[in-house]
């Protein structure tokens, strides 16, 4: 680069990180009341318990329930990468988040629509396509949101707003989401407690949509890819895993999210312990979201200070812990303290991954590693919930939590002696 393109190169630069310093504030409030509001409708939909329980009573299937979870991983498979190549070109990013987030929010609304006015299989056959069309937008919203938030909070405090936005969200979900079991679902609220739930759920996260539409101000891109097609960016992928450090926290990525191959069918091997009403339901899923509430203080302190490997080891450890409780020691108790722990496991498996990734190779190259590791998660995740309804169908309980036992030491173990930590490699920004 000529010494005038460098000294350009610099003065943007310069000028980028000036207004996003000069916009923080305002981003952080924008953020943090888009999470608060996101995180506690969707904590409600992707819950493991509100979703599998609602395909169950409709299909009376647990390959159904597991049909339905590797729909929204399809979906999640599906569309980062096209979605990565739709905004790494542009300098703004806010006018296709918005556009993914709403379609996202169309399919929980449809949800709600389905299950107040359908019935039999038209039901269980459009609640399965809107669960692969929710995936598919959320893969989409997924990418546009995570660059958004690399250009508008700096690195050393991204963990601790997603920290605050997580916990306040988490405890309104958490408490909603017992309100939901005990009264919504138990009481059949107009005519459908499940139904009513996903349009509570719709109202929470389109009305965080409007306040990152109304307070985010964004700053154009100091740099940007040239637009080219899908398939000519593809060609690009084997250099992004040419990063062997990056590869591993893919390949990590991977088996964390195999190791889930269990999760849509916890709530129905926690019914062997407990009996399976809205009751229940809410219980577990006030123990799954306190959980996950009452964690991501941790995490996201933890993570801004010594980065986000460690808090990835950490979250295994706890998804371990809640397998081992959960089929060694089947009492209610026990049953409780294992969605305590899956809560734990999720939070900190969803604030390492989706910071961690932001802190590998060039901004220019962001968009498409953030899809690739969306991509890898979704594909991955697609498969897992049917060989899990498969496992649990023809071969039981025991084949199913040991294979996801495996699956989740073989990610601690990469994580523990293949990967570094990404933020070793550049001077520390952190202070109190």
């Amino acid at each position: 680069m000529a010494e005038g393109d460098q000294q350009g190169m610099a003065e943007r630069e310069a000028a980028f990180a000036a207004e996003m310093e000069r916009n923080l504030k305002r981003n952080i409030i924008a953020n943090f009341l888009h999470g608060m509001l996101g995180m506690t409708g969707f904590r409600i939909v992707y819950a493991p318990t509100l979703i599998p329980a609602w395909l169950q009573m409709i299909s009376g299937s647990p390959l159904i329930v597991g049909l339905g979870q590797s729909l929204l991983q399809v979906g999640l498979f599906a569309s980062p990468l096209s979605s990565a190549a739709l905004i790494e070109h542009r300098k703004r990013i806010m006018p296709m988040a918005m556009r993914f987030g709403s379609l996202m929010r169309l399919q929980v609304l449809g949800l709600a629509l389905a299950g107040y006015f359908l019935g039999g299989w038209l039901l269980v056959t459009l609640t399965l396509l809107m669960l692969l069309l929710l995936g598919v937008f959320n893969g989409m919203q997924r990418v546009a949101f995570q660059m958004l938030l690399s250009k508008v909070i700096p690195m050393d405090r991204r963990g601790r707003l997603q920290a605050w936005r997580n916990v306040t969200g988490g405890i309104i979900a958490a408490i909603l989401s017992w309100v939901a079991g005990e009264w919504l679902i138990d009481g059949n609220v107009w005519g459908n407690g499940y139904a009513t739930t996903f349009l509570m759920a719709f109202v929470l996260t389109s009305l965080g949509l409007v306040a990152l539409q109304w307070g985010v101000r964004e700053p154009d891109s100091v740099s940007v890819r040239p637009q080219l097609s899908l398939r000519e960016r593809m060609r690009d992928v084997p250099a992004l895993i040419g990063d062997i450090n990056y590869r591993w926290f893919l390949i990590a990525q991977a088996m964390a999210m195999a190791g889930r191959i269990a999760a849509p069918f916890y709530i129905l091997i926690a019914a062997d312990h407990m009996p399976l009403d809205g009751t229940t339901i809410g219980l577990l899923s006030l123990a799954f979201l306190g959980a996950d509430t009452l964690s991501n203080l941790l995490w996201g302190y933890s993570g801004d200070r010594a980065g986000y490997r460690a808090t990835f080891i950490a979250s295994m450890v706890f998804t371990l812990a809640g397998l081992t409780l959960l089929v060694l020691w089947p009492t209610p108790a026990a049953t409780i303290a294992a969605f305590f722990a899956f809560g734990i496991g999720s939070s900190g498996y969803q604030m390492s991954a989706q910071t961690m990734v932001l802190e590998f190779g060039s901004r220019e190259d962001l968009p498409m590693r953030i899809a690739l590791s969306t991509t890898v998660e979704g594909g991955v995740s697609a498969i897992a919930p049917l060989i899990g309804g498969a496992l649990l169908y023809w071969a039981g309980v025991g084949p199913l939590v040991i294979a996801a036992s495996v699956l989740n030491v073989a990610a601690l173990l990469a994580l523990l002696f293949k990967v570094e930590e990404p933020r070793s490699h550049v001077p520390p920004v952190y202070e109190d």
